[in-house]
């Protein structure tokens, strides 16, 4: 066994190493060696523009996927020629093979630093691409450039040749600070993309006017839940109002629909029953959405659906709120509990937005 793997499987016994980001930095003199005793021949130097092969990296969540949209097509527009693969996570696979921007999507399944034969295989993956964007700009993914053999790279990784070098990237909302790493790399505009492609995808039927609602969110999130019977009570006020509430959410999130049609039989459950094409094609056809901060929400703004996006203490819209088409910003109701926040304050910021 090579001794960067004995290395790795030492610190895996002792105990320090209890969790694959935590303890990142412990991993460069290994998983260096690790580069050069597998390499049979060195890299090559980067090409000047136009590049050959191209890689995107961005693994999630999904409203970050959906805020990095613009970005994955201005560097379509910046590299015509070129052949650009995203390395994603599983999730948003089918969505990227949908999408214009890419000629090859592989998946990172994000193996732990312990596991020495998945981490090659990952490293592998990541070699021969004369740019990399990092978009996921995360402790993980600037490991990755080292695994990569250190080419060209946009992003925060130590030794970045086109580096975020903004110490207040932080404090910028997603959106525009990826558009100010992109110009970094030379690549000056971050224009809307054109999401057609997105708003004809295959949808459930549903009546021609409705209002999607969106009581969901992160399971190990609940701050971030505004209580269902609000939920329940807002659904009745928008059928009041002839529009039919169809809820939508992931399959855990049917007993969330099935409280608000207690209250308001005429809800249509959707939940589980959409992927992400079909739920940007329903947003895109949607008179309004309103529902938590949560990826959802983010495909509706996205798709230019007026939108009203509930905000508790969890989560700072200025930095992660969705955004939409020409980066307009969606009605946002940000209040310290969203257990205090009375429905009749989201019904008058529907109306207002519809």
């Amino acid at each position: 066994m090579p001794s960067c793997w004995t290395t790795v499987l030492n610190w895996r016994k002792s105990g320090s190493v209890k969790r694959e980001a935590a303890r990142v930095t412990s991993y460069w003199p290994a998983l260096s060696a690790l580069n050069a005793s597998r390499s049979t021949r060195s890299l090559p130097a980067p090409r000047p523009h136009p590049e050959r092969r191209i890689l995107v990296i961005r693994l999630g969540a999904l409203g970050d996927f959906v805020l990095s949209f613009g970005p994955f097509a201005a560097i379509r527009q910046h590299h015509q020629a070129a052949e650009i693969t995203l390395l994603t996570t599983a999730a948003f696979a089918d969505l990227a093979r949908r999408a214009p921007w890419f000629d090859r999507v592989q998946i990172d399944a994000r193996p732990p630093w312990w596991r020495p034969g998945a981490v090659l295989t990952l490293a592998r993956r990541l070699r021969g691409f004369d740019m990399v964007y990092d978009l996921q700009t995360s402790r993980r993914s600037a490991w990755y450039h080292v695994l990569a053999g250190r080419p060209a790279w946009s992003g925060i990784a130590p030794g970045s040749s086109a580096s975020h070098a903004n110490p207040a990237r932080d404090a910028m909302h997603t959106l525009e600070r990826q558009a100010e790493q992109l110009a970094m790399a030379g690549i000056p505009g971050v224009p809307w993309p054109d999401l057609s492609w997105l708003a004809s995808s295959d949808a459930p039927t549903v009546p021609r006017l409705f209002a999607l609602v969106v009581p969901g969110a992160a399971a190990h999130r609940p701050e971030k839940r505004w209580p269902i019977e609000r939920f329940a009570e807002l659904a009745g006020r928008l059928h009041a109002g002839g529009l039919i509430p169809v809820v939508a959410g992931t399959q855990a999130e049917t007993p969330l629909a099935a409280a608000i049609r207690d209250v308001c039989p005429p809800a249509i459950d959707l939940t589980g029953r959409t992927g992400l094409a079909g739920l940007a094609a329903l947003a895109a056809r949607a008179a309004v959405a309103v529902g938590n901060d949560t990826g959802p929400m983010h495909l509706a703004a996205a798709m230019g659906c007026p939108c009203v996006v509930l905000f508790g203490p969890a989560s700072d819209p200025a930095l992660t709120a969705p955004r939409g088409p020409g980066r307009s910003w969606p009605t946002v109701l940000r209040v310290a509990e969203l257990a205090d926040l009375p429905v009749d304050r989201v019904a008058a910021a529907l109306r207002l937005t519809a």
